[in-house]
């Protein structure tokens, strides 16, 4: 446990027999500011893969974030076995401040302490759950989103994602039709705790073998102007390596803008350019990370996933020898691992659904080819700093380079995943009622047969519809994708 005080809550607690109706106007009043709106949900369910997540000023809203802090302060006490605070930490974003805030004083006015962390990676607070008696977290943050977007994300008490029940219970209240107790009491207490961050960092030191030092090693670090900025170098320079920054202030005008994971040109050529034997991408709120050598090229979750394996498995710690990775995972990775011996299971696409198979089977590592990594012999949660340092580990630990290492590895399948902007959320959410692209799917399958496959999704945390085709051949990968790109701006895209 952290040694920190936990204050416990008021004498005299009593649970009140009100229904929601009768809560509703005073949940209303509780501090909204004058003249703001009423609350305007949408017709689709708010949780996506990832928490609630939009663009600020539509979606998301200070009036939201008050409504939800004040369920979700309802659900998590209802749940919780011991009094004990919720955790909040946030991004770089400028809209954060504002939803931490509105949030807090929801938790509050539900009666739960609040210790609120300021600007933190997503899996500091994962990890501070489950190391305090706190009965959840809450990260404000947007991920790899643009600026204009954010995100309310929550954890249980274990430091896990919020189970799916639990965040249908806090969308039952926000529109008025749950079914549980309201907890009538008095308001709880803000304290700023920025102080445990620490406890945090301690914990990556202390997951990587007292041997193991990073000295010798040019690592360039993007931290794509969000929440790692100040934790990933300090770790890293305290572990010994030569640290070079890169996007290294929190902004949050420019936070994933042409930077970080899912933008990795200036990281390649920064890493070229500085004679650096690795480079890493950070997202904005940095529970993933992708890999560059020193050659330029992309080490992505498929190959960070390979070689963390190879290394528990060596050890005996890979229950069953198996890796659990989704439908997105290229299919060498899956072939190469095989052909080690190991066991391979895939998911759908989402951090939630590794972690249920994880849970399900014993697994110990699991991930997405985007970089989210989970080794539950660290972290329940996906954590960018924690994976960048045990790969830089291995590195340092077989006194090869990243570059021999993915020399050495497999080659995979030509694959392209392309993006689509499809704005009518109704419309993206049920793509697949739309008949002219699945008739337009059916027939690449056909078409590519045993040598290719497919995937269409709507994505949980952006308003896209994802292509992806792989195949042997990158000439049937690019031809399919391209039709299958066409058929979804034709028949979703459209104004």
């Amino acid at each position: 446990m952290v040694s920190s005080p936990i204050r416990t809550q008021p004498s005299g607690l009593s649970e009140s027999t009100l229904s929601l109706a009768d809560a509703a106007p005073a949940v209303k009043n509780l501090n909204v500011r004058a003249g703001s709106s009423p609350l305007a949900l949408p017709a689709t369910p708010l949780f996506g893969t990832d928490g609630i997540r939009g663009k600020f000023g539509e979606l998301l809203s200070e009036t939201l974030a008050l409504q939800v802090g004040f369920w979700a302060g309802q659900v998590l006490r209802a749940s919780a076995k011991t009094a004990g605070p919720v955790i909040i930490g946030q991004d770089s974003r400028n809209s954060s401040d504002m939803l931490a805030m509105a949030l807090a004083d929801g938790l509050t006015s539900a009666g739960l302490e609040v210790w609120n962390l300021g600007l933190c990676p997503t899996p500091c607070v994962a990890h501070l759950v489950s190391a305090t008696d706190a009965v959840g977290g809450v990260m404000i943050s947007a991920s790899h989103n643009p600026p204009e977007d954010n995100g309310i994300k929550f954890f249980g008490s274990d430091g896990t994602k919020l189970l799916p029940a639990m965040q249908q219970e806090i969308e039952a209240g926000l529109r008025g039709n749950g079914n549980f107790a309201i907890l009538n009491e008095s308001w709880g207490q803000h304290y700023h705790r920025p102080e445990l961050v620490r406890n945090y960092v301690d914990s990556l030191q202390q997951s990587l073998q007292p041997s193991i030092k990073l000295q010798g090693l040019r690592v360039v670090l993007d931290l794509a102007w969000g929440a790692a900025v100040h934790l990933a170098p300090a770790v890293f320079k305290a572990m010994g390596a030569e640290v070079i920054c890169l996007h290294d202030l929190p902004d949050g005008d420019r936070i994933n803008v042409n930077c970080g994971s899912t933008h990795l040109a200036l990281l390649q050529s920064a890493v070229k350019q500085h004679g650096a034997d690795i480079g890493f991408a950070f997202d904005g709120d940095a529970d993933r990370v992708m890999a560059v050598d020193s050659q330029g090229r992309v080490v992505d979750g498929d190959y960070i996933l390979y070689f963390w394996g190879t290394t528990l498995k060596t050890g005996g710690q890979l229950p069953g020898d198996l890796i659990v990775a989704t439908v997105m995972a290229n299919l060498g990775f899956e072939l190469a691992w095989k052909q080690l011996g190991g066991k391979f299971v895939r998911t759908s696409v989402g951090d939630q659904y590794v972690q249920a198979e994880m849970l399900r089977t014993g697994g110990k590592l699991g991930g997405e080819q985007s970089g989210h990594i989970l080794c539950h012999h660290y972290s329940l949660t996906g954590d960018g700093l924690l994976t960048a340092l045990h790969l830089a580990a291995r590195v340092r630990s077989t006194g090869e380079s990243l570059s021999q290492l993915v020399d050495k590895s497999f080659q995979t399948y030509p694959q392209v995943l392309r993006n689509v902007r499809v704005e009518d959320r109704d419309r993206r959410r049920r793509w697949q009622e739309c008949d002219p692209l699945m008739n337009a799917i059916a027939k690449a399958e056909a078409a590519m047969g045993d040598s290719g496959r497919i995937l269409v999704r709507a994505s949980g945390t952006e308003p896209l519809i994802r292509v992806m085709v792989e195949a042997q051949s990158a000439e049937l990968t690019h031809h399919w994708t391209e039709q299958l790109v066409l058929a979804v701006e034709k028949h979703l895209a459209v104004s």
